[in-house]
């Protein structure tokens, strides 16, 4: 299950459950129809808390995805995630694309006040790491 909604700072994304390369594919064409809309700048929420981690075909298909958003001008994303092998899995994709110096992420075990956190991130540029 994925989501796609507009937001002040640019897009919130929503992942949850298992998602297969299939269901990515049709995600990659909805980002590519959403991106026109966008201002040259914007940030990236990614609320992953709900995702399994995602076959390598279905990994694929998210590259694409955040390669879409660094092309398209996303200056700062964040990741809220609760599985620890998530969590690696789109750190190692991150780097993979090239948007992981402006990705941070969160768990919310360990930042209770995620939400403000993630958008302080991408408005503000208060970066959650330091």
């Amino acid at each position: 299950m994925y989501k796609i909604e507009k937001a002040s700072y640019g897009i919130r994304l929503i992942f949850g459950g298992f998602i297969q390369k299939a269901e990515m594919s049709d995600w990659v064409a909805d980002v590519k129809k959403i991106l026109n809309g966008l201002p040259a700048k914007f940030g990236v929420f990614v609320d992953m808390r709900e995702l399994k981690p995602l076959a390598t075909d279905a990994q694929s298909e998210m590259q694409v995805g955040q390669k879409l958003f660094k092309e398209k001008g996303m200056e700062r994303s964040v990741v809220v995630v609760d599985n620890t092998t998530t969590m690696i899995q789109f750190k190692h994709i991150g780097k993979e694309t090239g948007i992981y110096a402006w990705e941070r992420y969160l768990t919310p075990s360990k930042t209770p006040n995620w939400e403000e956190v993630a958008t302080k991130w991408l408005v503000q540029s208060i970066d959650p790491d330091l």
